[in-house]
Protein backbone atom coordinates (compact mmCIF):
# COMPACT_ATOMS: atom_id res chain seq x y z
CA UNK A 1 0.00 0.00 0.00
CA UNK A 2 0.98 3.27 -1.49
CA UNK A 3 2.64 5.40 1.87
CA UNK A 4 0.28 8.60 1.29
CA UNK A 5 2.10 10.67 4.26
CA UNK A 6 4.65 10.89 1.65
CA UNK A 7 3.04 13.19 -0.39
CA UNK A 8 2.80 17.17 0.07
CA UNK A 9 1.37 18.49 3.02
CA UNK A 10 -0.23 21.56 1.63
CA UNK A 11 -0.67 23.30 -1.85
CA UNK A 12 2.36 25.56 -1.42
CA UNK A 13 4.59 22.30 -1.31
CA UNK A 14 2.93 20.64 -3.83
CA UNK A 15 2.91 23.35 -6.38
CA UNK A 16 6.99 24.07 -5.19
CA UNK A 17 7.06 20.34 -6.68
CA UNK A 18 9.01 20.42 -10.29
CA UNK A 19 7.17 18.69 -13.31
CA UNK A 20 9.17 17.56 -15.88
CA UNK A 21 6.69 19.14 -18.28
CA UNK A 22 8.52 17.51 -21.12
CA UNK A 23 8.43 13.92 -19.96
CA UNK A 24 4.51 14.60 -19.11
CA UNK A 25 3.66 15.42 -22.92
CA UNK A 26 5.99 12.56 -24.36
CA UNK A 27 3.87 10.01 -22.14
CA UNK A 28 -0.02 11.37 -22.69
CA UNK A 29 -2.13 9.32 -24.70
CA UNK A 30 -3.44 11.56 -26.48
CA UNK A 31 -2.20 13.93 -29.12
CA UNK A 32 -0.09 17.03 -27.81
CA UNK A 33 0.92 19.40 -30.55
CA UNK A 34 2.20 22.90 -30.05
CA UNK A 35 2.59 25.21 -33.23
CA UNK A 36 4.43 28.67 -33.59
CA UNK A 37 2.79 31.94 -34.69
CA UNK A 38 2.80 31.29 -38.26
CA UNK A 39 1.42 27.42 -37.96
CA UNK A 40 4.22 25.11 -38.25
CA UNK A 41 4.54 22.69 -36.13
CA UNK A 42 6.87 22.99 -33.06
CA UNK A 43 5.98 19.96 -30.53
CA UNK A 44 4.51 16.42 -31.64
CA UNK A 45 4.48 13.60 -29.53
CA UNK A 46 3.74 9.91 -29.68
CA UNK A 47 -0.13 10.39 -29.49
CA UNK A 48 0.03 12.86 -32.17
CA UNK A 49 1.92 10.25 -34.19
CA UNK A 50 -0.58 7.44 -33.39
CA UNK A 51 -3.57 9.53 -34.22
CA UNK A 52 -2.45 11.04 -37.31
CA UNK A 53 0.57 8.63 -38.42
CA UNK A 54 3.40 11.17 -38.95
CA UNK A 55 6.38 10.90 -37.17
CA UNK A 56 8.02 13.12 -35.33
CA UNK A 57 10.19 13.65 -37.57
CA UNK A 58 8.02 14.11 -40.45
CA UNK A 59 5.73 16.17 -38.86
CA UNK A 60 8.24 18.76 -37.02
CA UNK A 61 8.17 21.98 -38.73
CA UNK A 62 5.71 21.24 -41.31
CA UNK A 63 2.48 23.32 -41.42
CA UNK A 64 -0.96 21.92 -39.70
CA UNK A 65 -2.23 21.49 -43.07
CA UNK A 66 -0.65 17.51 -43.11
CA UNK A 67 -3.65 17.24 -41.17
CA UNK A 68 -6.26 19.20 -41.78
CA UNK A 69 -8.75 18.53 -44.93
CA UNK A 70 -8.71 20.88 -47.86
CA UNK A 71 -12.16 21.82 -47.43
CA UNK A 72 -11.43 23.12 -43.50
CA UNK A 73 -8.16 24.43 -44.42
CA UNK A 74 -9.34 28.31 -45.51
CA UNK A 75 -11.77 28.41 -42.03
CA UNK A 76 -9.00 26.97 -39.89
CA UNK A 77 -6.57 29.27 -40.93
CA UNK A 78 -9.02 32.64 -40.59
CA UNK A 79 -9.27 31.17 -36.93
CA UNK A 80 -5.78 30.56 -36.61
CA UNK A 81 -4.73 33.77 -37.59
CA UNK A 82 -7.47 35.70 -35.75
CA UNK A 83 -6.56 34.22 -32.81
CA UNK A 84 -2.85 35.13 -32.83
CA UNK A 85 -4.07 38.48 -33.33
CA UNK A 86 -6.11 38.73 -30.65
CA UNK A 87 -5.20 36.38 -28.29
CA UNK A 88 -8.40 35.23 -27.94
CA UNK A 89 -9.70 31.75 -28.46
CA UNK A 90 -12.73 29.86 -27.17
CA UNK A 91 -11.71 26.17 -27.52
CA UNK A 92 -9.45 26.62 -24.42
CA UNK A 93 -12.18 25.56 -22.20
CA UNK A 94 -14.76 24.32 -25.14
CA UNK A 95 -14.08 20.98 -26.85
CA UNK A 96 -13.88 21.93 -30.66
CA UNK A 97 -15.12 18.80 -32.83
CA UNK A 98 -13.26 18.48 -36.39
CA UNK A 99 -12.75 16.21 -39.35
CA UNK A 100 -9.03 15.50 -39.71
CA UNK A 101 -6.44 13.19 -41.82
CA UNK A 102 -4.52 10.57 -41.03
CA UNK A 103 -1.25 10.08 -43.18
CA UNK A 104 -2.48 7.22 -44.91
CA UNK A 105 -5.64 9.89 -46.31
CA UNK A 106 -8.18 8.89 -44.35
CA UNK A 107 -10.49 10.64 -42.47
CA UNK A 108 -10.32 11.18 -38.71
CA UNK A 109 -12.91 12.83 -36.29
CA UNK A 110 -10.72 14.55 -33.64
CA UNK A 111 -11.95 16.39 -30.46
CA UNK A 112 -9.53 19.34 -29.14
CA UNK A 113 -8.94 22.13 -26.55
CA UNK A 114 -5.87 24.87 -27.16
CA UNK A 115 -3.85 26.70 -25.50
CA UNK A 116 -2.33 30.24 -26.25
CA UNK A 117 1.56 29.81 -25.76
CA UNK A 118 3.38 33.27 -24.68
CA UNK A 119 6.93 34.36 -24.59
CA UNK A 120 8.84 35.51 -21.78
CA UNK A 121 7.86 38.84 -22.85
CA UNK A 122 4.03 37.96 -23.01
CA UNK A 123 3.61 38.18 -26.57
CA UNK A 124 1.61 35.37 -27.60
CA UNK A 125 3.73 32.80 -29.88
CA UNK A 126 1.85 29.66 -30.64
CA UNK A 127 -0.96 27.54 -29.92
CA UNK A 128 -0.90 24.12 -28.26
CA UNK A 129 -3.66 21.57 -29.05
CA UNK A 130 -4.44 18.25 -26.65
CA UNK A 131 -6.40 16.12 -29.43
CA UNK A 132 -8.30 12.74 -29.13
CA UNK A 133 -9.24 10.29 -31.94
CA UNK A 134 -12.78 10.41 -31.78
CA UNK A 135 -13.70 7.92 -34.94
CA UNK A 136 -14.64 5.16 -33.59
CA UNK A 137 -17.31 6.87 -31.58
CA UNK A 138 -18.67 9.47 -34.46
CA UNK A 139 -19.27 6.50 -36.78
CA UNK A 140 -20.97 4.80 -34.12
CA UNK A 141 -23.20 7.89 -33.81
CA UNK A 142 -23.98 7.55 -36.75
CA UNK A 143 -24.76 4.32 -37.53
CA UNK A 144 -27.33 4.92 -34.63
CA UNK A 145 -28.65 7.97 -36.72
CA UNK A 146 -29.28 5.88 -39.77
CA UNK A 147 -30.41 3.09 -38.05
CA UNK A 148 -33.12 5.70 -36.49
CA UNK A 149 -34.00 7.53 -39.34
CA UNK A 150 -35.04 4.16 -40.90
CA UNK A 151 -36.93 2.89 -37.92
CA UNK A 152 -39.46 6.46 -37.88
CA UNK A 153 -39.53 5.59 -42.10
CA UNK A 154 -40.58 2.13 -40.89
CA UNK A 155 -43.34 3.73 -38.15
CA UNK A 156 -44.14 6.57 -40.63
CA UNK A 157 -45.10 3.78 -43.31
CA UNK A 158 -47.27 1.76 -41.13
CA UNK A 159 -48.83 4.76 -40.31
CA UNK A 160 -49.67 5.42 -43.52
CA UNK A 161 -51.27 2.35 -44.62
CA UNK A 162 -53.50 1.65 -41.72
Amino acid sequence: MKNLDAGPKNLKEAVMRPVDFEQLVRSMGDAVMVTDAEGAIVVWNAGAQRIFGFSEAEALGQSLDIIIPDRQRGRHWEGYARTMATGITRYGSSLLRVPALHKDGRTLSIAFTVALVTGPDGALDGIAAVVRDETPRFQEERALRKRLAELEAQLAAAGATE
